[in-house]
């Protein structure tokens, strides 16, 4: 009897690591395809064929193609890159063009609408049509509102396709005025407030999280959140709504294990738990390549966008305590330019303690998990976060607040939990300066007491943080969705 096929799932959004990745987004589209494959899933991923990924895929099979899609011909090429199964959509008059994947020299482009809803509009045609060489997925994934039409161009379609929509951060939700409409295929009689119209323009995401067959977010205490005012930004009745009606999952994030194993990591030397002598010498390492003295305390790194939402003015306020206290920060991001100016004030007065790169380098973020004894998440809100996760895996204890998928990650280092041998990092409810001072100065106190801090970092080393569970979670709401295969 012949086995049963895989069954296929597109996976559908605006970046995917490593062709190209301003976040954790990318991670989780490039990561969970291969963990989802053992478990029957067979995916592909869709995303914009913008000049930097076309510069890394090679060949490329054409499997779909219109003469018209908003402005301009599209074709959807096939390939294999990195190990991922990839479509792109190679649509000139929409990607070809200089900047970021949304932006050119820190301007939002004037038509992402126009640009996304194309990339949804293309997904949606796939799920209804098939491709070119006999492909047609049984379920679309959609990632944030970038793909958040995908859904409603199903519906619209009269697709059977069922649809999953995953909010990696509803704050962005790609909103437009309604007399974009027409221009993006949708159908001016469904702009009400149960479907497209948002406080009188249309919000793509909001799309997405009405009409999608089950909604996902990043974390269980995300989840939670995003049904109230505080972190729904507008859309928590929606929210509520889905989950009322049991049709909200929260699935945690989990990381690449292969990428990061800091026993096999080409960015930095090697070390496990059961082998931790490599942890001191990427200390030290670290210490050399940011200029930093050897501190009495905790090596402390921050790896984020430099933004409100990721905290960074609460550590102004907080470093020089902990600096003083002992501890020593290297930092590394890029963002507002003030928070950027901020922290080169702050090197210039420590500058033995706290070392900073403005940008981003992927093989120094390696090398700064594995040297830390500390890594910094004091983020206001976050959906699920995959620096505290990278910590875990490098034993650079997280030290977070206690919010979204942060929460969900961390076991803060309380009395009853030092006993059980049950911590793992450090969090903070208090979501200010004077509650990160305080986690500070327990991660300091802790430090001093180095058998205590050495069993933390032990338990956080052998965290599970990778994908295997929550590839569970997302097989069987798959499953659960589209049914028995015939």
């Amino acid at each position: 009897m012949a086995s049963p096929r895989k069954r296929r799932v597109l996976s559908v959004a605006s970046e995917c690591a490593p062709l190209l990745k301003t976040g954790g987004l990318a991670d989780v589209v490039g990561a969970l395809p291969a963990a989802l494959k053992p478990l029957g899933w067979k995916s592909r991923v869709l995303m914009p064929a913008y000049p930097a990924v076309i510069s890394r895929i090679g060949r490329t099979r054409r499997v779909w193609h219109t003469d018209d899609l908003f402005g301009g011909p599209a074709t959807v090429r096939r390939c294999t890159a990195d190990g991922l199964h990839l479509m792109v959509l190679d649509a000139p008059h929409l990607f070809d063009r200089p900047g970021g994947p949304y932006s050119v020299d820190g301007h939002d482009h004037a038509d992402n609408h126009l640009r996304f809803a194309a990339l949804s509009w293309a997904a949606a045609r796939i799920a209804v049509e098939g491709t070119g060489d006999g492909w047609r997925p049984d379920l679309v994934h959609a990632h944030d509102w970038q793909a958040g039409l995908v859904p409603s161009y199903l519906k619209y379609a009269g697709s059977p396709v069922p649809s999953v929509m995953t909010v990696h951060n509803i704050a962005f939700q790609g909103i437009f005025g309604p007399d974009q409409l027409d221009s993006v295929r949708l159908p001016s009689w469904d702009f009400v407030p149960d479907a497209l119209e948002y406080h009188g323009l249309v919000s793509s995401l909001k799309a997405g999280l009405v009409h999608a067959s089950r909604v996902t977010t990043v974390s269980r205490t995300y989840a939670e959140e995003l049904a109230t005012p505080e972190f729904g930004f507008g859309l928590e009745g929606v929210i509520a709504a889905r989950r009322d009606r049991g049709e909200l999952h929260g699935i945690v994030n989990g990381i690449d294990d292969a990428v990061w194993d800091p026993a096999a990591d080409p960015h930095t030397l090697p070390f496990s738990a059961d082998e931790p002598a490599g942890k001191r010498a990427a200390r030290d390492a670290l210490l050399a390549e940011f200029g930093l003295a050897a501190p009495s305390g905790p090596l402390a790194v921050v790896v984020t966008r430099l933004t409100h939402q990721k905290g960074v003015d609460l550590l102004l306020e907080a470093l020089p305590g902990f600096i003083e206290a002992g501890g020593a920060v290297a930092v590394l991001g890029s963002g507002e330019s003030g928070y950027e100016n901020a922290l080169g004030d702050l090197a210039a007065r420590f500058p033995s303690a706290v070392g900073v790169r403005i940008g981003y380098d992927e093989p120094l973020s390696h090398r700064m998990y594995a040297g830390a004894d500390l890594v910094l998440v004091p983020s206001r809100f976050e959906p699920c976060g995959l620096t505290q996760l990278y910590g875990l895996r490098y034993g650079a204890l997280p030290l977070v607040a206690s919010t979204g998928g942060l929460r969900d990650t961390v076991a803060d280092a309380t009395a009853e939990r030092l006993a059980a041998d049950t911590a793992t990092g450090f969090a903070f409810a208090d979501i200010g300066a004077a509650g990160l001072a305080d986690a500070l100065a327990r991660a300091v106190s802790l430090y001093a007491d180095a058998a205590a801090w050495q069993r933390v970092r032990n338990r956080a080393m052998r965290t599970d943080s990778s994908w295997s569970a929550s590839a569970q979670a997302y097989a069987s709401l798959f499953a659960e969705l589209v049914g028995p295969l015939r």
